[in-house]
């Protein structure tokens, strides 16, 4: 059964996610517990672990570090112990070495790469990217290929960011979209897995998406 640790570092949307593995709850029947928590012994006792993230990345890497020893929670149970982990949004982004949002911020440095303000030349693309757009299937990946739902065309998300990730390794690309440029919506790596779209956000799919990743075992 598992067990999901949503982090709480004063991220605006962890209701929104908690909200969305409720439903999966109702659905797959797998789930004991869900908690919104940045509690070591919590996170300590949990299977998988959610990072979601609103807002910049240096309110957010700040917020983060504000909560003592969590960090090195999180590394103990990402690294050591081997869950799986998902990071939303800015959730993703601060796994990356560094962000050029508001100056030059430290990341995570999991992800090899850098958050880059998305350049767009077509006065149609209009910033920040908000609304729902495609998802391109760059390379395999479990969490992907278990989703149980199958559209008849493509799979869409929802995004809200100005922000995306530039990888300096293409391996760790699943998933691309475009909106002007081509960027990285999906990353994964080991027991890491990251979106730049909002699952919680995406209906039918999101909560597909939730659930494969609540059934999945890195």
């Amino acid at each position: 059964m598992a067990r999901i640790a949503i982090i709480d570092y004063g991220s605006g949307n962890l209701r929104s996610v908690y909200n969305a593995v409720k439903r999966c709850e109702q659905i797959i029947k797998n789930i004991r517990t869900i908690n919104v928590t940045d509690s070591e012994t919590i996170i300590d006792n949990s299977t998988h672990i959610i990072l979601p993230g609103v807002g910049s990345f240096k309110s957010c890497l700040d917020g983060f570090h504000g909560k003592k020893n969590l960090y090195k929670s999180l590394y103990r149970n990402v690294f050591n112990m081997k869950k799986p982990f998902l990071g939303i949004c800015v959730g993703m982004q601060m796994l990356c070495d560094r962000s050029l949002e508001d100056g030059n911020h430290e990341g995570f440095g999991w992800i090899a790469g850098s958050v880059e303000r998305i350049k767009v030349n077509n006065n149609e693309y209009k910033i920040p990217h908000m609304g729902w757009n495609e998802l391109v299937i760059d390379k395999k990946h479990p969490l992907i290929e278990n989703i149980t739902y199958k559209p008849k065309k493509k799979f869409n998300a929802y995004f809200v960011h100005s922000y995306a990730c530039r990888l300096l390794n293409k391996e760790d690309q699943v998933l691309f979209t475009n909106y002007g440029q081509e960027f990285t919506s999906m990353v994964a790596k080991n027991n890491i897995v990251g979106t730049q779209f909002h699952p919680e956000k995406s209906h039918i799919f999101g909560l597909s998406f939730l659930q494969s990743f609540i059934k999945w075992q890195g």
